[in-house]
């Protein structure tokens, strides 16, 4: 009874701030697309990638995301293209976001070059209040949200050579607020509110030795209203086939990360999180698990798998 409690206050603080925001991802590094558009298409392959994420397992209204994408560069020309299904559950809402990436690359050396990221999407939220606690004859039973559609638009930009990579994004540039249909139209609170998120993302291959590859990287996360988000990793790559590594969010989650380059083609990864606030005490941690298949052309086959 406590554990549900406190999950049901919980899912009603965030839905009555700032609830939709984008989805949370510890393994973001192989996840770049969802954030950033101008990663479409950067492999130099058709790139499938497919993700589940359950978060804060054994808490009652805990989030849970599943994320498939596609994206791809076309032909020989500098265009990337990708689209993306995001489909995010927490408490009593859910909500499925469609995308559309496009991207434009240009070479600014010989090693780097810095591609153009925009990002078309459609959103549909929907709340059942009626999966909360409340008094018979609430009005706020009456008020669910159902397949409210908002679209929006993002921009990305990412400089990246086959050793480095940073990147700029955001990839909601119009803010979103579903009003209470009780206080009708003119009304100034709001029940949900989808806030810009801007990312800063990064990351460095070193090469310790012709088997071992390392890779420290950084994701930020700044929302309006929200505390700064920061997570910082650092992944080995063992023999082009095994990847191990931690990771660590800052004041909220330490993490662990595997994967395997089961061939050229296919990569599985999982991760774990283990929680480093008060919510440790309710909930068994959460777990990500994500499968990659690449397809190549023949002559773009590659010996060395690229590590982001």
């Amino acid at each position: 009874m406590k554990t549900r409690i406190i999950g049901l206050i919980m899912t009603f603080l965030s839905l009555a701030t700032y609830a939709q925001q984008d989805a949370q991802y510890t393994q973001y590094m192989y996840n770049t697309v969802i954030v950033n558009p101008a990663y479409a298409g950067s492999r130099q392959s058709l790139s499938v990638f497919a993700l589940h994420r359950a978060q804060w397992v054994g808490l009652e209204g805990a989030p849970v995301t599943n994320t498939l994408s596609i994206n791809t560069p076309i032909d020989e020309s500098n265009v990337g293209l990708g689209l993306s299904v995001v489909n995010d559950r927490i408490g009593p809402s859910t909500e499925n976001n469609i995308a559309a990436d496009f991207s434009y690359t240009i070479k600014t050396s010989e090693d780097y070059k810095l591609s153009f990221g925009l990002k078309a999407s459609a959103n549909l939220l929907n709340v059942d209040f009626t999966k909360l606690d409340h008094y018979p004859g609430d009005p706020i039973a009456e008020d669910n949200i159902d397949n409210k559609f908002s679209p929006n638009i993002g921009l990305g930009f990412y400089w990246h050579s086959s050793k480095s990579y940073i990147g700029l994004s955001a990839p909601n540039l119009i803010e979103t607020k579903h009003f209470d249909k009780s206080a009708g139209s003119s009304a100034d609170s709001h029940i949900a509110t989808e806030k810009i998120s801007y990312y800063l993302i990064g990351g460095y291959v070193f090469e310790l030795s012709p088997s071992l590859k390392f890779k420290p990287s950084l994701l930020s996360k700044y929302v309006q209203g929200s505390p700064l988000q920061v997570d910082v990793s650092a992944n080995f790559l063992f023999s082009e086939k095994f990847v191990a590594g931690l990771s660590y969010r800052w004041d909220a989650a330490i993490s662990a990360m595997a994967g395997f380059q089961a061939s050229d083609s296919w990569f599985i990864g999982y991760s774990y999180d283990f929680d480093t606030t008060a919510l440790a005490n309710y909930n068994s941690g959460s777990h990500e698990f994500f499968i990659r298949y690449e397809l190549f052309k023949k002559y773009d086959q590659i010996v060395s798998p690229r590590f982001f």
